[in-house]
């Protein structure tokens, strides 16, 4: 990670009081009251250095502009929501909508909350297996479901603690809405990834396919495809096993329906 020039031990020896590493927001507060009262000296170190640092990194910097447009135009493509639909099929709007942002729900979880995981830990690069050329290029989109699962098990744990509330807040020692989230975010995900896979198809569950191809298998080759139709739509037991597609298929819609409804509404924290 990259330390800034005005966070640096001389930045500190040149303003006269210590940056801390961290501290609640009353604590920096009280240290910015404290280090303004050097002020000249203050600025050397808040300011001067940002704009000497700037200009001694400046063609760094654009060289680092380019690599950042080019990661997000081409690879992470960050302007964009894809999906892992099969390529050269038509879908209508609604399949495309849920499809795509239940799969970037996905690459959220495993690309970035990943990624956010290791990126200070180098503990955790060895653990996961972090590619060296991901930490030296800073491109590309490395992939890990466990490490982005570790993250949001760490977050779903998170609780308001003396730092945030008063011991006699009623809040204190509840998740925090970070924790809140992580946990609706791993039930959004395991829904996606692994309950929905499973959900038996209409067809199957209840008996239309099977019916169907009995019908195609008795019909003999003097059956038109219009009798061989009219044949099962007069049949009572298709009536039957039709109410119940569509009564599996509508539980399917609806509950798709309802966990998009669930994705929208936590969406503001989905950010790294």
């Amino acid at each position: 990670m990259k330390q800034y020039w005005s966070s640096s031990k001389f930045a500190d020896w040149l303003r006269g009081t210590p940056k801390p590493l961290a501290g609640t927001a009353e604590e920096w507060r009280d240290w910015e009251m404290k280090a303004k009262k050097k002020k000249y000296r203050y600025w050397l170190a808040e300011e001067g250095l940002d704009y000497l640092e700037e200009f001694v990194y400046w063609p760094a910097n654009r060289v680092n502009d380019v690599r950042c447009y080019i990661n997000n135009r081409w690879i992470t493509r960050s302007h964009s929501l894809t999906s892992n639909l099969k390529r050269g099929r038509w879908y209508d709007l609604d399949t495309r909508l849920l499809h795509a942002v239940f799969d970037e729900l996905v690459n959220f979880v495993e690309i970035e909350l990943a990624w956010k995981l290791v990126v200070c830990s180098e503990e955790d690069r060895k653990k996961y297996k972090t590619p060296w050329y991901r930490m030296f290029l800073r491109m590309g989109r490395w992939r890990s479901p466990e490490a982005g699962l570790a993250y949001l098990q760490w977050a779903s744990d998170l609780k308001a603690d003396e730092d945030w509330l008063d011991k006699n807040d009623p809040g204190y020692g509840q998740p925090t809405h970070q924790a809140l989230a992580a946990q609706e975010i791993v039930k959004l995900y395991t829904w996606w990834k692994v309950d929905r896979p499973k959900r038996p198809a209409p067809g199957d569950f209840s008996g239309w396919n099977k019916y169907c191809e009995e019908n195609r298998k008795n019909a003999s080759n003097a059956d038109s495809f219009e009798f061989i139709s009219t044949k099962m739509i007069k049949d009572k037991r298709s009536d039957h096993i039709l109410n119940l597609y569509h009564q599996m298929e509508k539980e399917h819609e609806d509950e798709d329906t309802a966990m998009l409804i669930r994705l929208i509404k936590i969406r503001q924290s989905l950010w790294t």
